[in-house]
């Protein structure tokens, strides 16, 4: 077959030197013509959730979940924290206000845990224990209330507390301390330059600043979470661009007018943009790098200006050729099989660079620019070929799997890599005749000494012992081989997205890991939550129920009893702030002050008055020694007094809950957890850290043996990256025994076939032992990098047995061949074209690089010394 193959494509060279010009001509127009087609064909499709099969059951579970509940589906998560809960409560409210103001970026935005019907009924969500802690408190709080209600000015503030301190019947109702701690820090933190409000939530209600009471939870901001759906745009790279360019927009001038207050982006749709922009950016780096690396590698390897010009005109060729061929075959590109420019680059000028080295090659043995160009082809045809066949094969292997990313890159790269191999046998030969190489000169290194020339042959033995050991040693490592399911490890830890979501994933509350199961009725969901709830890893199961205040008759007669008590008070407070005599009304409290240490008042320990008043003496030098003295008394008493009203219409409202049931759930709640069909969502939250990949896959284990039909980002990470291991086993299963009975039929040799075989292996194996040691995982991303390798790999094993096997060489030369020297430098300009990906901040692709890098080393040594040392002097 080889014979018949090199008299066919000799036929076909002397046909194109007949007429180079014709050839190129046509191919230029054809060339056009195919960039034409593609640019107004070729789309891009960057739906994340499209990669795998939509047959695959967590497929059809996420979809199933998404038809029942899109306003929850392909969501921005926005975390809004500062220094007060009035603070953040009020930024939360204007940004979901503004986002569903912006409808031509968002389709909806709301606040999961405040809406009208929350802020009424917030009381009866309390334990009654804990409503009556609250009452005693507001009960006791009743004096000063009603005083702040008809005085709303720091005169009144100051003068109430002045009374109490210099009481001296031990019987104060209302614990004076934190409203003194609180007054102080708003002084201290003035003196500093820095805007502080006292937060009247906190001393009325005793809020912690964080809500989430798990042992290792983590110190936390106030903080709402707002959680908007915007408008996709998958027919662009970057789908959510527009949004949430809208979204940061607005987000940096609420936080412009408030420095305390931080609003930060997370959730899938978020992750994904940043990733993309991550990838984009560390790839026009590493892509200049990567450029200039590969023109310095191949000019040191072809040392000729018109046959680098000419590699590069048919590699663009090629690489509009296999972009025309994605938009006739597959129609888009999806955001894996964009790699196809890379993998082409890495694999199809490959054949280039064997034909233009066998070409010098014979012009400097003196050869005529026709037989130096026949010779090329009739030595590395075949043997090009079949490298091209069996790294089609490994292509066309992903075609069946489940990976539909993956699959639309094998139709891709496979067709790519046979035009690449027809350009390469029909176009460059043309380019040789128009543009042929003058007074080349025998390209041999000074600098390579006989011994490693001769390495292989003169220690093929030991090779071979130190090979075999190699891989013993590798299948054992191999048993630790890992894949990290948890894709949030592949992007930049630094970004937004990444750093905010990995504090959300600590918390029992607020985690975007948790689960969704679907039932038919709230009965049905009531016995999920029920099997959930004696699973250690579920924190809490939500449904619709949930919603309901229980206890209620009880609870009411107590927020009743508050009504009567402070009920007319709260109606009546005025909301505007008296701005006069704030020097005069602290010159007086801070009297009331001295006196209270003088007297040493038993209401409030004596180290915090001396510590307040020294403040306020402070505070009154500073700013009365200023230019406009009454901007920091006015500033002191917004600061002070600034977030009562708020306070106080929340307290109003609260007061004035009644008794609901399940019917009287408003829409605004009810869209959430029962869909226009009748489904009934159950959320399923997390008890661990869900950064920890032990923990996850517990809580996946856990709440699947209760409902195997759950959804979320935990299965569909956990359950695509299986499937992602599936696939690529089935791949190359598939592929390695078609490449083999390919070999057989080719060589016709069960010996020559394990040559070719046996290194391939060996190179795959150490290259995963070796991710193993360097604690390095295959993931979503490095795990792309294999058909490169497996590409890579059967290519330099083939044209190296088919250069010893031509004899052309005496053994000790073989590395000194045109054949040699074209692998390793087709494998240098591949490795600078990847490896620069390792010091991106994406670590994705940076694993992907380091995969490479590995794998493309491991393969050229076992290629150029494991190879010849097994074959010995005859073959």
């Amino acid at each position: 077959m080889s014979s018949f193959f090199n008299t066919l494509i000799g036929w076909c060279e002397r046909q194109i030197m007949r007429c180079p010009w014709t050839l190129l001509l046509l191919s230029l127009l054809l060339c056009g013509a195919t960039l034409h087609y593609t640019l107004k064909n070729l789309e891009i499709n960057t739906n994340t959730a499209e990669m795998l099969s939509p047959n695959l059951p967590f497929q059809q579970n996420q979809a199933h979940f998404n038809q029942a509940f899109p306003e929850d589906a392909t969501t921005i998560i926005f975390a809004v924290e500062a220094e007060t809960p009035e603070e953040t409560s009020l930024a939360a409210g204007k940004l979901a206000e503004q986002l569903s103001k912006a409808n031509d970026r968002f389709d909806s935005a709301y606040i999961p845990t405040d809406n009208a019907f929350f802020r009424q009924q917030a009381l009866l969500y309390l334990d009654q224990n804990d409503l009556d802690h609250y009452a005693k408190k507001l009960t006791d709080a009743q004096p000063f209330i009603g005083h702040l209600a008809q005085n709303y000015h720091l005169e009144g503030l100051f003068g109430i507390i002045g009374q109490a301190l210099n009481r001296h019947d031990n019987a104060l109702p209302m614990d004076l301390n934190p409203i003194l701690i609180a007054i102080d820090d708003v002084l201290k933190n003035q003196l500093y330059g820095q805007s502080h409000y006292l937060s009247w939530q906190n001393i009325l209600s005793e809020n912690k600043p964080n809500n989430d009471k798990s042992a290792d939870a983590q110190p936390q901001l106030n903080r709402t979470i707002v959680i908007a759906k915007p408008k996709m745009h998958f027919n662009e790279m970057l789908p959510a661009d527009v949004a949430l360019s809208a979204a940061r927009e607005i987000s940096h001038a609420m936080m412009a007018e408030n420095p305390s207050l931080k609003i930060r982006m997370t959730g899938e749709t978020a992750l994904e943009h940043e990733e993309l922009e991550s990838v984009t950016k560390g790839a026009t780096f590493s892509g200049l790098l990567s450029l200039i690396l590969v023109f310095g590698v191949q000019w040191i390897g072809l040392r000729s200006v018109r046959l680098l010009i000419t590699t590069y005109i048919v590699l663009v060729m090629g690489l509009i050729f296999t972009a025309g061929f994605a938009a006739i075959t597959v129609g888009h590109l999806n955001v894996i099989s964009i790699a196809f420019a890379s993998l082409y680059i890495g694999l199809g000028v490959d054949y280039a660079v064997h034909i233009c080295l066998h070409y010098r090659e014979g012009k400097a043995d003196g050869l005529s620019n026709s037989e130096a160009i026949l010779i090329s082809i009739r030595d590395v045809g075949s043997s090009l070929f079949l490298c091209a066949l069996a790294t089609a094969i490994g292509f066309f292997a992903f075609i069946p799997t489940d990976y539909a990313g993956v699959s639309e890159l094998g139709v891709i790269s496979g067709g790519g890599i046979f035009i690449g191999l027809i350009i390469s046998l029909t176009v460059l030969p043309a380019l040789f005749c128009v543009f042929p190489v003058d007074n080349a000169k025998p390209i041999r290194s000074p600098l390579t000494p006989a011994f490693i020339i001769t390495f292989p042959f003169r220690f093929s033995t030991g090779i071979k012992i130190v090979s075999i050991l190699l891989g013993i040693g590798a299948c054992f490592v191999l048993t630790d081989l890992t894949f990290d399911y948890n894709p949030i490890n592949l992007r930049d830890p630094n970004s937004e997205s990444v750093v905010t979501i990995k504090e959300l994933l600590t918390s029992k509350t607020d985690s975007p890991f948790a689960l969704t199961a679907l039932a038919s009725s709230l009965e049905a969901a009531g016995k999920i939550t029920s099997q959930l709830a004696q699973q250690p890893s579920v924190h809490e199961s939500i449904t619709l129920a949930s919603f309901v205040a229980k206890d209620q008759d009880e609870k009411l007669a107590t927020i009743e009893d508050l009504n009567l008590m402070l009920g007319g008070q709260l109606k009546n407070f005025d909301n505007t702030l008296d701005t006069a005599n704030q020097r005069d009304a602290l010159v007086k409290f801070n009297e009331e002050l001295k006196k209270a240490i003088i007297e040493k008042s038993p209401n409030v320990s004596e180290q915090t008055l001396q510590q307040l008043q020294q403040r306020i003496e402070t505070f009154i030098q500073r700013a009365d020694g200023a230019q406009t003295p009454a901007a920091g008394y006015i500033q002191l008493e917004k600061n002070i007094l600034g977030l009562l009203p708020f306070t106080i219409e929340r307290l109003r409202t609260s007061l004035t809950a009644i008794p609901f049931g399940l019917d009287d759930l408003p829409l605004e709640i009810r869209s959430h957890w029962i869909s226009a069909t009748g489904l009934y969502r159950v959320l399923i939250m997390p008890e661990k850290d869900q950064n920890k990949p032990d923990n996850l896959k517990e809580f996946v284990t856990e709440v699947q043996t209760v409902d195997s039909n759950v959804s979320g980002l935990p299965i569909i990470n956990q359950a695509g990256g299986d499937a992602i291991v599936k696939a690529f086993i089935k791949a190359f299963s598939g592929a390695f025994v078609a490449i083999v009975v390919l070999l057989l039929l080719m060589y016709r040799s069960i010996r020559k076939t394990l040559l070719i075989i046996m290194p391939l292996l060996l190179a795959a194996m150490l290259t995963g032992a070796t991710n193993v040691l360097l604690d390095n995982p295959f993931n979503f991303a490095n795990i792309i990098a294999l058909p490169l390798l497996l590409g890579m790999g059967i290519d330099s094993s083939i044209l190296i047995m088919h250069r010893h096997h031509s004899c052309s060489c005496e053994d000790e030369n073989l590395l000194q061949s045109s054949t040699t020297r074209g692998i390793i430098f087709s494998s240098i300009t591949t490795l600078c074209s990847f490896s620069s990906l390792a010091f991106t901040a994406h670590q994705g692709m940076a694993s992907m690089g380091l995969v490479l890098a590995i794998g493309l080393t491991f393969t050229v040594m076992c290629s150029l010394i494991v190879l010849p040392a097994f074959s010995g002097k005859s073959i």
